[in-house]
């Protein structure tokens, strides 16, 4: 067997499908056009490199779906969690991670396995021949996403992705801020304190909210359209959705305790920490497309970050994907051209934990091919499976937009809705069911792995 497996995009899903195609003995040429080729948020040419925040989310593997996925991930020996883990950061119920550190580490990683050659290289269109994974993210070149797009015979569709500013540390006065994480989450006080809290007036949040609406914002051009992702909203279009909106999303005050001031803040801005020295904090859900000198303006009102020096202020870019259900097949093929498969944010999955995901399913499966057979089908009861059928058949193609692994994607529990109605109980026995399904799927297919090889 001398077939080369071809991946290209060294982001999440790249990364992933390299590593477990790998494994399974293949011979893989990944293809990273950075730094020869830059883009608008990445800052190194480093595999695995997190543009957005440094947070993986909840890793409650038992009551929440995204946790979930980090579990069959590490189950199936997933190379990005393994190293999420192995570069941790205190962050309450979130796993964050040093993201320069991690993304070393992925890139050493691949470098030295035996079976991966990474190539510094754009790749510009769409071979006719070999065995191809696309895992471009949503940040593919212009010339790639235009053959994309004139091979599908469909315009590419679009959103908008915005990145929260990043601060230093020593930049913060905390005297008026102070650590906590929200409800005290986190098995050790350093996780407890893994955020920075600043607080707000009523006035203070009302005079914030203005100067949100009043900001001068990024400008687009007449061919791009603002169809953002919900999960991943500029906190100005938030405020414009109402006045109360921030309060009750990142800016919400609940589970923390002020030691500075005995009144409740009205509204709270809450820092994460970036790095292992602790040097750098990001401020959450503050994705922004204000211009940079509006962002320094209104970020320094902020109770605590009137000095605040910034390492990274915020930005917004164009988040391209595929209408997957119409142009996929259950194994990730492009049903016109099946040499390639796409993996990754381009498929339509958001969030790094889901683009990883699909790229080690996408890995798998095109290894399994080259080898000379197919892996058992996914279960559907799995995150994994859950997940994948949505985007290849479970979604309505005419309304296909970017979605998070959530429990809405998962099929109905039989004799939950009259016995056992609590949302926590559901959620673990979506869960217990899933660890079933996945661990014994898993147990098929590296037996039958282990036979191709």
């Amino acid at each position: 067997m001398n077939e080369v497996l071809h991946i290209v995009g060294g982001g999440m899903a790249g990364s992933e499908a390299a590593w477990q195609a790998a494994h399974m003995g293949v011979k893989v040429r990944l293809y990273e056009m950075r730094p020869r080729v830059g883009t608008f948020a990445h800052q190194t040419g480093d595999l695995g490199e997190m543009v957005c925040s440094n947070s993986f989310r909840s890793d409650n593997h038992e009551q929440n779906a995204v946790g979930l996925l980090h579990w069959e991930m590490l189950k199936a020996n997933g190379l990005i969690m393994h190293k999420a883990y192995a570069h941790r950061l205190p962050a309450g119920g979130a796993l964050a991670v040093d993201r320069t550190a991690f993304a070393q580490n992925v890139t050493e990683t691949l470098k030295a396995h035996p079976n991966i050659t990474v190539v510094y290289k754009e790749v510009r269109e769409l071979p006719h021949s070999g065995t191809w994974i696309f895992a471009t993210g949503p940040l593919t070149s212009a010339t790639l996403g235009q053959a994309i797009a004139d091979k599908t015979g469909k315009d590419a569709l679009a959103f908008f992705d915005a990145i929260a500013p990043i601060i230093y540390f020593d930049s913060i006065d905390m005297s008026k801020a102070w650590m906590q994480s929200r409800y005290d989450k986190g098995d050790s006080e350093e996780e407890r304190k893994a955020y920075i809290n600043c607080p707000m007036t009523r006035d203070q949040y009302e005079a914030f909210i203005d100067s949100l609406l009043d900001a001068e914002k990024t400008e687009f051009h007449n061919d791009e359209t603002t169809g953002y992702f919900d999960g991943c909203l500029p906190i100005e279009v938030m405020a414009e959705r109402g006045r109360e909106t921030l309060r009750f999303g990142p800016m919400k005050p609940v589970g923390l305790t002020n030691p500075h001031s005995d009144v409740k803040p009205y509204a709270v801005v809450q820092l994460r920490r970036d790095n292992t020295l602790g040097t750098l904090y990001n401020i959450v859900g503050f994705q922004t497309k204000m211009k940079y000198g509006a962002q320094t303006d209104i970020l320094h009102r902020i109770p605590g970050l009137e000095k605040a020096n910034f390492a990274r202020l915020g930005g917004i870019h164009r988040n391209t994907f595929i209408n997957s259900p119409t142009l996929i097949d259950r194994e990730m093929r492009l049903k016109s051209q099946p040499n390639i498969r796409f993996a990754g944010q381009i498929t339509g999955v958001e969030g790094y934990v889901e683009s990883a995901a699909m790229g080690l399913l996408a890995g798998r499966f095109a290894a399994a091919e080259i080898l000379g057979s197919a892996l058992p089908p996914l279960p559907k009861d799995s995150a994994m499976g859950a997940l994948i059928h949505h985007i290849t058949g479970g979604a309505e193609a005419k309304t296909f937009q970017p979605m998070n692994v959530n429990f809405g994607l998962f099929r109905s529990l039989d004799g939950l809705k009259s016995g056992r109605k609590g949302r926590k109980e559901r959620y673990k026995a979506y869960t217990d069911r899933a660890k079933i399904a996945w661990q014994t799927w898993l147990e098929v297919a590296d037996l039958h792995t282990r036979k191709l090889i």
